[in-house]
């Protein structure tokens, strides 16, 4: 990433699922990964819809809008599958999901064009601009980013609008550098959230209630099962989400799969869930053959207590 990283861009990959009623929180509090019953209004959380053996079938930064009013957004391309299985357990709880995404403008931010009340906040805590949320993300070379979600049609600070047109593979080498990925079709039903750093993240909580596939989250933290983390790699080829990682030592068994990937200015980078005991070995893409991938750095510390 370089200093031409500023301004700002629609983020058109993404989706909004709205989840509206007196037992939204309630509702979402027992479908996902994080605590979100007792989140303040107008704050934000990471979280992950999961299926009952703790695989993730997608991932959210879940903001609340109000007192009974939740906004999810996810990637657009399993937003449709995703809103059908939630809506399946909605029962007679009084809580309306709905796709939003029309309703809702997403605006991705950078450098200067970041709030100056947002750019010394953690990741995912939020502040109101008008009728806007924006969300801080974690920053990649020094450079801050944020996610702002308001009404579609609501007036923006000239800061914002006045600011340079980002591109979309600019954002998208940044969301792999920051090592935050969503889940999208290719790696549906491929992770639990350890396996993508989601506990290093704040993406899960161990403290809360029930909901799908906690046990499986629970005994991955505590009882020291989880074999495979998240790392970033660069390569000369482009690797593609879904697509498997190999150690040059064994041709047999593959050791990772691809989770998102972006161009850079020297070639790709690409998020890769794999074996802990194979990131200290010469790895490659497709076969034991394949191009070489070089590890990189997150910006944040992988906890160990697992």
């Amino acid at each position: 990433m370089t200093q031409a990283f500023q301004g700002h861009l629609s983020l058109q990959h993404l989706g909004v699922i709205r989840a509206e009623g007196a037992d939204a929180a309630s509702f979402l509090q027992g479908q996902l990964s994080h605590d979100v019953q007792l989140l303040p209004v107008g704050q934000a959380r990471l979280a992950a819809f999961l299926s009952a053996k703790g695989r993730m079938q997608a991932s959210f930064i879940v903001i609340k809008r109000s007192a009974e009013e939740f906004w999810l957004l996810t990637s657009r391309d399993v937003l449709p599958a995703t809103l059908k299985r939630l809506s399946m357990f909605v029962l007679r709880a009084k809580c309306k999901l709905s796709d939003a995404t029309e309703a809702v403008q997403l605006l991705g931010l950078a450098g200067d064009a970041v709030p100056a009340e947002a750019r010394n906040l953690a990741p995912w805590q939020v502040v109101a601009l008008e009728d806007a949320s924006v969300v801080r993300l974690y920053a990649v070379e020094g450079e801050s980013r944020a996610l702002l979600a308001a009404p579609a049609g609501s007036a923006l600070p000239a800061q914002i609008t006045g600011s340079p047109a980002i591109s979309a593979e600019a954002w998208q080498l940044s969301m792999v550098q920051a090592g935050v990925p969503l889940i999208t079709t290719p790696v549906v039903d491929a992770f639990v959230p350890q396996m993508l750093n989601f506990e290093s993240v704040d993406g899960v909580s161990f403290k809360k209630g029930c909901y799908p596939g906690q046990e499986v989250v629970a005994r991955s933290q505590f009882r020291g099962t989880l074999k495979r983390r998240m790392y970033r790699l660069a390569s000369a080829t482009q690797p593609q989400p879904g697509q498997e990682v190999f150690a040059a030592s064994d041709d047999s068994q593959p050791v990772g799969t691809v989770v998102q990937s972006a161009a850079s200015a020297s070639g790709f980078e690409a998020l890769v869930s794999m074996q802990i005991a194979a990131a200290s070995e010469p790895l490659h893409l497709g076969s034991s053959t394949g191009a070489a991938l070089q590890l990189l750095s997150l910006p944040y510390a992988l906890k160990e207590d697992i």
